[in-house]
């Protein structure tokens, strides 16, 4: 492992180095640019990798994560070109002010330093992380997993490319290209020296890993069990259509609806236009007894498990509650502090849905699976973080900074 050390050292020297927002924006013009010139060979390499995974049997979800076509290598694109717009985050004055000692102390915004990212899956994230750390003045680690590893390593060796270009060190991102799993051990409890944050993004069981082994600080979430509630008050059609949208529109992300939660008032006019919608969709229906007694489709008897389950697929599970209050203490206690929504045209029972819920995303009238960095305009999202220290939610390019205190005197001397 001592090619991992190497690594850290490389990483921990580049982060010294500071780079004008000039030169980064250029940079990742230039990384677009490749991205557009190399796309067939991109392709290419992500096909190794697909039929790979399905050769090895790897779940469907995992391999719809997997694979890149046109469309999202055009959302990598995008993506590359809102973090261009988006102002560099360092060297911002986030607050000055005078003490009484007469200091002028200013607090200042500061790359964290080296990023350490151990991600499954999604190639995307290799484009989307490399220039997130690197345009907030961050270098990185991208350790992907062994069944992305072609379209991992093209994406990150054009990223490299790009800063050779320009004469800016190549280790701002660097790929971690060891396949074996002993890499992870190895950096979870050897590399605190030289990484100063890590970011999990994959399945249970690499997050579990990750948060049971790790010595280094962790930005991240275990799971995403969303909930909808439908309120009293909703609008049949919209509650129909976001419903649609929250738990079908991709069923494979962490943001998508694992459980609909419907107030016991609206139950009989509303569940069997809301569920028949999601039936229709092949989705299979999870529901407890009211539900069931009401809908006229197929369901499945929910049982205690299904309240706190990650689907990742074409199932949810379906509850009847008294009022909104009764919805809050049912997400509180089974959900993950991820991404729950409540639809309803009263404003007040949307304000204590909002505020009393214990989520790092609350939405009022809006699908789930808009709990995305590039959605909220942050151009980008290195993943989203449940963690009650901040930062929560979405973690794009203005959450990837620190900050420390710069003070100015004029000789003073403490008493």
């Amino acid at each position: 492992m001592k090619n991992l050390i190497k690594m850290g050292i490389k990483a921990k020297s580049a982060s010294s180095e500071t780079v004008s927002e000039k030169i980064k924006n250029k940079i990742l013009l230039n990384f677009l640019k490749l991205i557009r010139t190399n796309k067939k060979k991109i392709l290419i390499e992500n096909k190794k990798d697909v039929s790979r995974a399905i050769r090895q049997n790897l779940k469907e979800n995992m391999i719809k994560r997997l694979e890149l076509n046109e469309k999202k290598i055009k959302n990598i694109e995008s993506s590359i070109k809102n973090i261009i717009k988006i102002k560099d985050p360092t060297n911002k004055i986030l607050k000055k002010w005078l003490a009484p000692s007469g200091l002028n102390i200013s607090q200042v915004t500061i790359p964290i330093g080296v990023i350490g990212i151990i991600y499954e899956s999604r190639p995307n994230v290799t484009a989307d992380v490399s220039c997130l750390c690197f345009k907030s003045g961050n270098t990185v680690i991208l350790r992907g997993g062994s069944e992305a590893y072609n379209s991992n390593k093209i994406l990150s060796k054009l990223f490299r490319k790009s800063l050779k270009s320009f004469k800016v060190n190549e280790n701002f991102v660097q790929f971690i290209n060891i396949k074996d799993r002993k890499v992870v051990k190895f950096i979870l409890s050897k590399m605190n020296k030289y990484i100063d944050v890590l970011i999990p993004r994959g399945g249970k069981g690499l997050v579990k890993t990750v948060q049971k082994f790790s010595n280094i600080p962790i930005i991240g979430h275990l799971e995403g069990v969303c909930h909808t509630f439908i309120d009293k008050n909703a609008n049949l059609k919209m509650a129909q259509e976001i419903v649609l949208n929250a738990k079908m529109r991709n069923t494979s992300i962490c943001g998508a609806t694992e459980t609909l939660l419907i107030h016991e008032k609206v139950l009989r006019k509303y569940i069997n236009p809301i569920l028949s919608v999601l039936e229709k969709e092949n989705c299979e229906i999870y529901a407890d007894k009211k539900t069931r007694k009401f809908y006229k489709g197929k369901t499945f008897i929910a049982n205690e498990n299904d309240w706190s389950k990650e689907y990742l697929t074409s199932k949810i599970s379906v509850k009847t509650v008294k009022n909104v209050s009764d919805a809050v203490r049912h997400i509180n206690k089974y959900g993950t502090m991820h991404t729950d929504a409540i639809v309803t045209k009263d404003n007040n029972a949307a304000k204590y849905f909002l505020r009393n819920v214990k989520s790092s995303i609350a939405m009022h009238n809006s699908s789930t699976q808009f709990a995305d960095g590039g959605e909220f305009g942050f151009g980008g999202e290195v993943g989203i973080s449940t963690n009650k220290l901040p930062p929560r939610g979405p973690v794009g390019l203005n959450q990837l900074v620190t900050y420390k205190y710069e003070v100015r005197g004029k000789g003073q001397i403490r008493k």
